[in-house]
């Protein structure tokens, strides 16, 4: 792997580390109201996210 392929690894689980803790503050306005169904939508998304960063991470490892 060449450096900046670890540079755009490392920088596109960043982003998703800052997208996942937006989805997680979004997610949590929603709960204990009227649209639990959103709030489940997102935690799922939230789960999501957090399996790429995991992924992209352990690319990365195997990688370098």
């Amino acid at each position: 792997m060449t450096a900046s392929d670890a540079a755009e690894l490392s920088s596109l689980a960043t982003v998703l580390e800052d997208t996942t803790t937006r989805i997680t503050t979004m997610a949590e306005r929603y709960q204990d109201t009227t649209r639990e169904d959103v709030t489940s939508r997102l935690f799922e998304v939230e789960r999501s996210l957090r399996r790429a960063i995991r992924s992209i991470e352990q690319l990365g490892r195997d990688l370098g």
